[in-house]
């Protein structure tokens, strides 16, 4: 039997998506505060988690996050809030559906039976997955060779995704420009190494909200460039 986190503050909204749930052969748990919520989901083993975006504590969102670092279990984000914005937020974060209110019980039903079918459908196939590097809403499938900036794909030449990809899978070094130059061009002396400022410089307009306080690449003045998380 599959078990179900739903965290929810309305506590006859929690009260009816269990009923209805449970009427489907689920064993459901209920958490109405976001704090507890975000606590049961990382120490409990649930098949699927439903959270309502607005929670006291501890907000649905920051729960997706904190939850998707360290677990793959299909996520369905619930909110009153019908913004795009907030869509494409949540999805950016890893959930996996986005439900707003109000919604039909059957529907919920419904969907929570195709991300359980499909989660079952991943877990249990011998296909090997895209690798894929996932940092604060910012998605690089390497097998791919996309890019995603909160779940919206953005377009890259073939060095930009190499170099991003690079710092990426190496966080927290510190690279210099002749370092980057050899690595991603693969040339010693030949060529110009202000590409790699250019390049660095075209990543940061795709994948940065400011480019001139950059949360992704920093520049290391004076020596080069690094990756943080």
């Amino acid at each position: 039997m599959s078990k179900i986190l739903i965290v929810e503050d309305e506590l006859a909204i929690a009260e009816l998506e269990k009923d209805y749930l449970e009427l489907s052969g689920f064993e459901v748990h209920i958490e109405t505060d976001g704090t507890a919520g975000l606590k049961a989901a990382l120490e409990e083993d649930y098949d699927l988690l439903l959270l309502d975006l607005m929670l006291p504590g501890t907000d649905g969102m920051t729960i997706c996050e904190r939850v998707r670092q360290v677990k793959n279990v299909p996520i369905l984000m619930v909110s009153a809030k019908k913004d795009d914005i907030d869509k494409i937020h949540g999805l950016g974060l890893g959930a996996d559906d986005y439900v707003t209110k109000p919604f039909s019980p059957s529907e919920l039903v419904a969907r929570v039976k195709a991300h359980l079918a499909r989660y079952e459908r991943l877990i249990n196939s011998n296909v090997p997955q895209n690798e894929v590097i996932e940092i604060r809403g910012l998605k690089i499938d390497k097998t791919a060779r996309r890019v995603f900036v909160n779940g919206e794909e953005k377009a890259f030449t073939t060095k930009e995704f190499d170099l991003l990809a690079f710092l990426a899978q190496n966080p927290n070094h510190v690279f210099t420009k002749e370092e980057l130059f050899r690595k991603i061009w693969d040339m010693e002396s030949i060529g110009d190494i202000a590409t790699v400022t250019v390049h660095i410089k075209k990543i940061r307009e795709k994948i940065e909200m400011n480019t001139s306080k950059p949360q992704y690449i920093e520049t290391i003045w004076g020596v080069g460039y690094r990756f943080k998380i």
